[in-house]
């Protein structure tokens, strides 16, 4: 199992640890645990995922040693309102290019949850809720980190887009060192919102390192398609997409970033 114990900093995210070998997957082991009462900031850990997924379902390859396969469970009480619950999605990108930082490695963020590095998916996160109409149950933030996969290891379906820490810089990464690295900058982040009572410093904070505002896109929406130029995320966290017709706002989709606008 990977040990993180002895690098971690943190005063509550990720000091609970539920570690596991082999599970389908960590989202769903931690909304297990999440509705039992597992205590704010548990992190649920697996060496490998048989199941692991993304947005939409879709699966995400989780090899052991490869990579960082995690959820956290988070419960912010009174400070996020559940329409709010979405931003940790954001959060947890800038706490991902806040840690590659540290390592001296950069990469950009897709909206709404893709860490890209040469066009190529490096890290993806799928946040889940269990809230009322007016409170926060727990939400459940997992990350997929490609750490130490090498180009030949990836499957052929997925070779041409996805990448690793590894590939990036040439040689392998401690998990464990990235890992506890990662939970200190998210605790910062986590407690920054709880202080401001809201996400407006993790917004701007985002939009510093995005890969999709300023390029010209394709949403592909529900029942739709459209392009435009992304201009900007509103306060909500929704794209804001210029088109031939106004401007459009997406809470849900899929982005294609095709290219830099001039």
């Amino acid at each position: 199992m990977l040990n993180f114990n002895e690098y971690l900093q943190t005063n509550f995210i990720g000091r609970n640890v539920v570690a596991r070998e082999n599970i389908p997957s960590t989202n769903d082991l931690a909304k297990q645990l999440a509705a039992k009462g597992a205590p704010n900031g548990t992190i649920v850990i697996a060496d490998e995922q048989s199941a692991g997924r993304g947005r939409l379902n879709r699966g995400w390859y989780s090899p052991k040693g490869g990579g960082l396969w995690f959820s956290l469970i988070l419960r912010p009480g009174d400070f996020v309102a559940p329409v709010d619950a979405a931003k940790f999605t954001l959060l947890t990108a800038v706490a991902v290019i806040f840690t590659m930082q540290k390592f001296s490695l950069t990469a950009k963020i897709k909206w709404p949850n893709d860490i890209l590095f040469d066009g190529k998916k490096l890290v993806g996160i799928l946040t889940e809720m269990s809230a009322t109409d007016e409170r926060i149950n727990h939400i459940v933030v997992g990350a997929g980190i490609n750490v130490n996969i090498a180009t030949e290891d990836f499957p052929p379906d997925i070779a041409q887009i996805a990448t690793s820490l590894l590939i990036m810089r040439g040689a392998p990464l401690n998990e464990g060192q990235f890992l506890a690295a990662f939970l200190a900058e998210f605790e910062k982040l986590y407690i920054n919102v709880a202080n401001e009572r809201g996400f407006s410093s993790v917004l701007n904070k985002w939009r510093k390192h995005s890969a999709t505002i300023g390029n010209e896109v394709t949403v592909f929406g529900i029942g739709e398609t459209f392009s435009g130029i992304a201009e900007d995320i509103d306060n909500d966290g929704a794209l804001l997409v210029r088109t031939t017709v106004g401007l459009r706002k997406v809470l849900a989709g899929d982005v294609s970033v095709r290219s830099r606008r001039n």
